[in-house]
């Protein structure tokens, strides 16, 4: 819906708030430099009692404990201070009747554990002090603090000693803006993991330098491609979105004080109702409202108004190569043909192919080792690397054959030719054929008989094609001899081994009492030798290469002389078996 409203049309209160934003947006001067500030978030207070505001001092501090402290707001709306978050506590700004958390500082530090303070320093600094000791900076600012002050509008601020606001947590949005809060050229809305964990998550809001404002999956080169939802007000040059106190989310131009696009109209005035567009972690931009029934202590929180409407739009919502599609109204991840879920438990991952390209040769040989599998209805918002003009059985057959080819599309005579991972595919209206090419696999329909599941191909074991009985024949006793030659040097090792082992044994046993004139030599290591003389200790005689010294063997059943030759030469040896004749002799 776009209108264009003048400023007579809001409520008085709306109209100093936008005149005193047109005041701040003025040139200012700073050290000299005069400069115009474009991607800043300036807020203006209002429905503030001024009088009433409490006045944090130099010196306070809050600290991490059980019960973590807080700097409340004067109605006590809200409060900035610890939160908790898995097993530690972050910095923040929260509702504090529903404990909705609008802000966070250093939003993807790790928690902060018990033990910690945050304090608004003697020398006017708002730091971190860790257990450790560790001290981090939660406001940067040029000048010096002398106060601070948790607003009733949700807003932390920082004042100089002329009580002029010189940082405030409005300028720094996270997800959320609130009522009197705007979102200046060049701002950012950047959703959180989930609903607990206000890490940096997967979309942003932005509001463009040419006045448009486009939903995005993070992380991408933000083109046309990448964008879900936007205002369409480049043309018209807005300046910033505004929410207002009453409801009211516009997008305005600051020179005619227009309203180009009012987002949500809600005008209650109650100042028990508290206004907040958030982009959720799921990618959708909601603007929520907080009814308090301060005597009930009841906290009603409706949703008046999100973009888009579908969550199934939000690109990227499934990841990669799966697309959304609603079950029971809720969002449902589903894997495309030919691919599984990289992790079950975390969809939002997307899928992986589940079977190998390794086989692909390209050609008409190509179409052996997959299938193709059609879905109707599917919408391919990815660039293809091919885009020609052919009939629907051509598109088919081309991605077939293709090896670059993964997934064909074809919409009124043009085909375009994908290769995956796909980022953003949904289900679409349009009449549309998408040919998926999945590897050699058997199709398992489900109970609705709607959406095809596949399974992997089992493996087989690989072909022997004979031709002919003789060929058959000669495999059989080439195989036969074969086994036959294996079993036979097999046994014969077998027998050598254990005759040898045996033998030995025997001989170990009883020793060798039948010692012929020509002695037969048996190797001996050096310590076997050592033990059988008790280490060289009865000398027997002495040659001309050596002591002879006397020893024994098989437990004492058989002496035997040891020569230790000094000299390893040709005649030493003679000697020494000579020596052995005449000893064996003896």
């Amino acid at each position: 819906m776009c209108n264009n409203m003048i400023l007579s049309e809001l409520s008085l209160d709306d109209e100093v708030i936008l005149k005193a934003f047109m005041l701040k947006r003025m040139l200012k001067s700073v050290n000299g430099e005069i400069f115009a500030p474009r991607s800043v978030c300036v807020t203006v207070e209002s429905q503030q009692n001024h009088s009433s505001k409490i006045v944090i001092s130099l010196g306070s501090s809050l600290s991490s404990t059980n019960t973590p402290t807080s700097w409340s707001s004067p109605s006590g709306l809200f409060a900035f201070g610890f939160y908790t978050q898995d097993i530690g506590f972050k910095v923040g700004i929260w509702l504090n009747h529903c404990k909705t958390v609008v802000w966070t500082a250093n939003r993807d530090d790790p928690p902060i554990t018990f033990g910690s303070t945050l304090e608004l320093t003697r020398d006017g600094k708002l730091v971190l002090r860790t257990e450790h000791r560790e001290k981090k900076q939660i406001a940067k600012t040029l000048a010096s603090a002398a106060s601070a002050s948790m607003l009733d509008s949700g807003n932390f601020v920082l004042y100089n000693n002329d009580s002029e606001i010189i940082w405030e947590t409005f300028a720094f949005p996270t997800d959320t803006i609130l009522g009197g809060q705007n979102l200046s050229i060049g701002g950012t809305l950047v959703s959180s993991v989930s609903n607990t964990d206000s890490s940096t998550g997967r979309y942003q809001l932005k509001m463009q330098d040419d006045g448009d404002l486009v939903w995005y999956a993070l992380n991408t080169e933000e083109t046309i491609i990448d964008g879900y939802w936007d205002s369409n007000t480049w043309q018209k040059a807005p300046d910033f979105l505004y929410l207002n106190h009453s409801g009211i989310l516009a997008i305005i131009n600051s020179t005619s004080l227009d309203m180009i696009r009012i987002l949500s109209a809600n005008n209650n005035n109650s100042n028990t109702i508290i206004y907040r567009a958030t982009l959720d972690f799921d990618g959708v931009f909601k603007l929520y409202s907080h009814k308090f029934d301060e005597s009930t202590g009841e906290n009603q929180i409706s949703i008046e108004w999100k973009a888009p409407d579908n969550p199934c739009q939000v690109k990227g919502f499934c990841g990669s190569n799966s697309y959304c599609t609603l079950d029971d109204y809720q969002p449902y991840c589903i894997c495309l043909p030919g691919t599984d879920f990289i992790d079950p438990n975390q969809r939002s991952l997307g899928c992986g192919r589940n079977f190998s390209q390794e086989s692909c040769k390209g050609g008409i040989e190509n179409t052996t080792s997959f299938n193709i599998t059609t879905m109707d209805n599917m919408m391919l918002a990815d660039v293809p690397y091919a885009y020609e003009s052919m009939s629907i059985e051509d598109c088919m057959t081309s991605c077939l054959e293709d090896c670059n080819c993964e997934v064909a599309q074809y919409v009124v005579k043009y085909c375009s030719k994908h290769s995956l991972p796909l980022r953003y595919v949904r289900r679409d209206t349009t009449p549309s054929k998408v040919f998926f090419k999945v590897g050699t696999a058997s199709v398992i329909k489900s109970e609705n008989g709607t959406t095809p599941q596949f399974m992997k191909p089992t493996p087989q074991p690989p072909l022997v094609l004979v031709k002919s009985r003789n060929t058959v024949m000669l495999i059989l006793v080439t195989m036969g001899l074969l086994t036959s030659s294996c079993a036979a040097l097999a046994i014969s090792g077998i027998y050598v081994y254990k005759f040898r082992v045996l033998k030995y044994k025997r001989l170990l046993q009883y020793g060798n009492s039948c010692i012929t004139e020509k002695l037969t030599m048996q190797l001996f290591s050096y310590s076997e030798l050592k033990k059988a003389t008790n280490g060289f200790k009865e000398e027997l005689g002495k040659g001309s290469f050596g002591a002879v010294y006397k020893g024994t063997l098989y437990k004492g059943k058989m002496l035997i002389a040891v020569k230790r030759l000094e000299k390893v030469v040709e005649e030493g040896e003679r000697e020494f078996q000579a020596e052995m004749r005449a000893i064996g002799i003896n």
